[in-house]
């Protein structure tokens, strides 16, 4: 059983910047894919972010991408989103999770119904 625990959301301006972190249990983090989902009022879960394994390859919705960044530390078992000019339309509750499907197809990535496991998410409201 693999434990994920978001953090570091929050309030901020429009413009500003959040750093998410997820915090994973278990001893497979590091042969795991890692991605990060949100989820707006009323609306459906969409993909945000995902990262391979290793860190080598990089993921992103068209609608973050340049603004947010993804990594991961395997040592410390915990993945990050680095959030960067913030819109209002960013706000969500954010949500990571692992999937044992190792893959780099985008394709595959970018499907919630691939990710086991998943964290309790972490809001963040950006005002205008």
């Amino acid at each position: 059983q693999v434990q994920l625990v978001e953090s570091g959301g929050g309030l901020v301006q429009a413009g500003g910047s959040l750093r998410l972190s997820c915090a994973a249990s278990g001893r497979t983090f590091s042969s795991v894919n890692m991605g990060w989902f949100r989820q707006a009022p009323g609306k459906e879960r969409e993909f945000v972010s995902a990262v391979t394994w290793s860190g080598d390859s990089t993921y992103y919705a068209d609608s973050v991408k340049g603004r947010f960044t993804i990594s991961r530390d395997n040592a410390k078992n915990t993945v990050y989103l680095q959030m960067n000019s913030l819109k209002p339309e960013d706000t969500a509750v954010y949500y990571c999770a692992s999937t044992p499907l190792r893959t780099t197809d985008a394709y595959w990535l970018f499907q919630s119904n691939v990710y086991r496991y998943w964290g309790q998410g972490t809001q963040v409201t950006v005002s205008s």
